[in-house]
């Protein structure tokens, strides 16, 4: 029989290559925050000094930007969940026949850079200015547009490998209203695609700069270029922490989205 598919050498040769596209920048931007200029050898000086500085208003901006950037990153998800996810299932159960369209609409983001975006945003943050204020939250209008199409293919994902359409059709025939089959129904069955798409929102915005940047807000990237021309091994060693938050985030939602194991019953 015809062996179809890559060998395990070609898997091994792949998975380091991609490995090491990864972890090279990584290990080299943690040696990068090691370096002692004077002796030319290893340090943590550099970490001390992060957590302990001489002057305090130095990381000013990466701790206001970090804040902002969080805030921005907790509505950017309500955004995903409370809007995108109920219209998808909206969409997949009562208008299949606006699918097509929808999914063109929220996956044309993708495709237009950023700094388009900015310019077709301008006229419209500058009347949100004058409206709400010029706060960093007000970005999250702008990150709820760019993290569209990821969202929409993690959650659509889970979708396609779930039977809504029984399944809330059996929770109504049993007299459960809308709200119900959506929170109790749906929801649980959709929480993998869910908790990947708040996953994908976090890490959009807390990597974002050229949005912020351009329409003037203060988030956690702009704060690391301000210090960055101060301080270059600070902004490396924050990346890094950001990096790693990210990761932990990525574990603790695999861990949530697998749920708890299924106890077999005992005689």
């Amino acid at each position: 029989m015809t062996r179809i598919g890559p060998s395990a050498l070609t898997r091994w040769i792949i998975a380091i290559a991609v490995g090491a596209f990864f972890v090279v920048p990584v290990v080299a931007t943690l040696l990068f925050t090691l370096r002692d200029n004077t002796t030319g050898g290893l340090t943590l000086a550099h970490w001390v000094d992060l957590f302990n500085p001489a002057d305090p208003r130095l990381y000013q901006p990466i701790w206001t930007g970090l804040a902002n950037s969080l805030v921005l990153a907790v509505v950017t998800v309500a955004i995903v969940l409370f809007l995108l996810a109920p219209t998808m299932v909206l969409i997949n159960l009562r208008f299949a026949t606006l699918k097509p369209v929808f999914e063109f609409l929220v996956l044309l983001p993708i495709s237009i850079p950023a700094i388009v975006l900015v310019v077709g945003l301008a006229p419209i943050y500058l009347q949100i200015g004058r409206t709400l204020g010029t706060g960093a939250w007000t970005l999250a209008f702008a990150y709820g547009i760019t993290v569209l199409p990821f969202a929409y293919r993690s959650i659509q994902a889970n979708m396609d490998a779930v039977d809504m359409r029984t399944l809330s059709e059996a929770a109504r025939s049993l007299g459960a209203n809308w709200w119900t089959v959506l929170l109790r129904v749906l929801a649980p069955n959709l929480r993998q695609g869910l908790l990947a798409a708040c996953l994908i929102s976090v890490a959009v915005v807390l990597g974002e700069f050229t949005i912020a940047s351009l329409l003037n807000r203060q988030v956690f990237q702009t704060g690391i270029l301000v210090v960055s021309r101060i301080d270059g091994f600070a902004a490396a060693i924050f990346t890094l922490l950001a990096l790693l938050f990210v990761f932990l985030l990525l574990l603790v939602i695999g861990r949530v989205g697998r749920g708890r194991p299924e106890r077999t019953p005992t005689s």
